[in-house]
C-alpha cells in the first residue's frame, strides 16, 4: 500500500495521544518515514500530516516564486509559520498538541483521513460536514437543497 486512502475515527487516551490506523502506518513504514510534518490545511479545519516530501514539494512550489511576492510570502506564513515537526511514540501515537486541537477544535476523538500521499486530522463532525458537501458540490447540488 503507497497511499493514504479512507478514514478512521480513534480516541484521544488521557495523555493527550491518538493511535494512527495500522494501514498508515504501514504507509509510513513502506515510505521510510520517521519524522512527520503537519501544517495547517488552507481551506478546512484540518491539520495535513505526511513525511519530510510533503514540506519538500511545498518548498519547491516556493523556489518557483519571487520571495518577495504576496503570495509567496502567504505561503510560506502557512507552510512554515502555520507548520509543525510530528513524530509517532513506539506505539503507533500522535500527541494531539495545542497546536492541533486550537486548529481542529479536536477533543476526545480524531478522524483521520487519508488523502493519497498524506493524510489528515480532523474533528470528527467536521470531517463528515465538510465530506457531505464535498459531495452535494459534485453531484451539482448546494447546502440548502
Amino acid at each position: 500500500m503507497s497511499r493514504f486512502l479512507s478514514n478512521a475515527t480513534n480516541k484521544v487516551d488521557a495523555k493527550g495521544r491518538v493511535s494512527v490506523p495500522s494501514s498508515f502506518r504501514a504507509v509510513l513504514a513502506a515510505q521510510g518515514v520517521e519524522e512527520l510534518y503537519g501544517f495547517q490545511d488552507f481551506h478546512y479545519p484540518a491539520i495535513n500530516v505526511g513525511g519530510p516530501d510533503l514540506l519538500a514539494r511545498l518548498e519547491r512550489r516556493l523556489q518557483d516564486m519571487d520571495p518577495f511576492a504576496p503570495e509567496a510570502n502567504r505561503m510560506s506564513l502557512l507552510i512554515h509559520g502555520g507548520g509543525v515537526h510530528m513524530k509517532l511514540d513506539t506505539e503507533g501515537r500522535l500527541m494531539v498538541t495545542d497546536f492541533i486541537r486550537t486548529y481542529t477544535g479536536i477533543e476526545n476523538e480524531a478522524t483521520f483521513v487519508g488523502r493519497a500521499d498524506f493524510f489528515q486530522l480532523w474533528r470528527p463532525d467536521q470531517f463528515l460536514a465538510a465530506q457531505n458537501a464535498a459531495r452535494l458540490e459534485l453531484r451539482g447540488e448546494s447546502r440548502g437543497s
